[in-house]
């Protein structure tokens, strides 16, 4: 079951961790091309809006497929500015726009090129069960916060974020923690506009494999995940 959806891809000029990555060339083409064509073979998808403060982002965006109707401001798009407030922006342009919101907002975060278009359709479909107002992708957690993860005292002293119970001696016996994916949030427009954050609401989490859970922030995450999409390509085309 899927939900009527508009995908919005938030991308700003600003990037400093590596400067211009959202356009830069990804395997064949700019690095937000994969999450517009991601977005278009979703099901239940019916449009794919890229909200951004930067002309040449919106060129390749609409060169891709993408709608630009609208430029995000500047003050929604510095590095202090949450995203969330450029999720109510696009939404309140929406709502302007059309005089209705849809049934599903679904974000497509650019930096996340190996994930599957049907990462975003199990979003929509844990969505759409209707008992929650959000769906954010998760992946297995590289570190456990009560087993390896420390935080250091005033005095300089270390010890376990979480203490764990007191059977638990090994890591695989310690309670299942996930990371974050920025693969895709699947929410309620409804929600977002009345919200402040987006743990303010009632969440469901679909897990995915971590090769596509890869975020690029920095140079090293661009190349890592080339060598990542090389890979899935070779193995593809082996397969043919």
């Amino acid at each position: 079951m899927t939900v009527e959806t508009v995908a919005f891809i938030f991308a700003r000029g600003g990037s400093k961790g590596l400067p211009g990555k959202n356009i830069r060339p990804f395997s064949g083409k700019p690095l937000l091309a994969w999450s517009i064509g991601h977005a278009q073979a979703c099901a239940g998808v019916r449009r794919v809006i890229v909200s951004t403060d930067d002309q040449s982002i919106a060129e390749v965006a609409r060169a891709y497929g993408g709608e630009v109707p609208f430029i995000r401001p500047a003050h929604l798009a510095t590095d202090g500015a949450p995203e969330w407030f450029a999720w109510q922006h696009a939404l309140r342009w929406l709502q302007d726009d059309e005089k209705r919101l849809p049934a599903a907002m679904l974000s497509v975060p650019a930096t996340a090129p190996l994930r599957e278009s049907g990462d975003l359709e199990l979003c929509l479909q844990r969505l759409a069960i209707g008992d929650v107002d959000g769906v954010l992708t998760v992946s297995e957690a590289h570190r456990n916060p009560y087993f390896n993860m420390v935080t250091r005292d005033k005095d300089g002293l270390v010890r376990l974020i979480i203490a764990p119970p007191d059977d638990v001696t090994r890591r695989q016996d310690a309670p299942a923690v996930f990371d974050i994916a920025t693969v895709a949030y699947a929410v309620r427009p409804e929600f977002v506009l009345r919200a402040e954050r987006l743990f303010d609401g009632r969440l469901a989490a679909v897990e995915l494999p971590r090769d596509h859970c890869v975020d690029i922030d920095s140079l090293e995450d661009f190349e890592w995940a080339e060598y990542l999409m090389r890979r899935r390509q070779e193995k593809s085309r082996e397969m043919d």
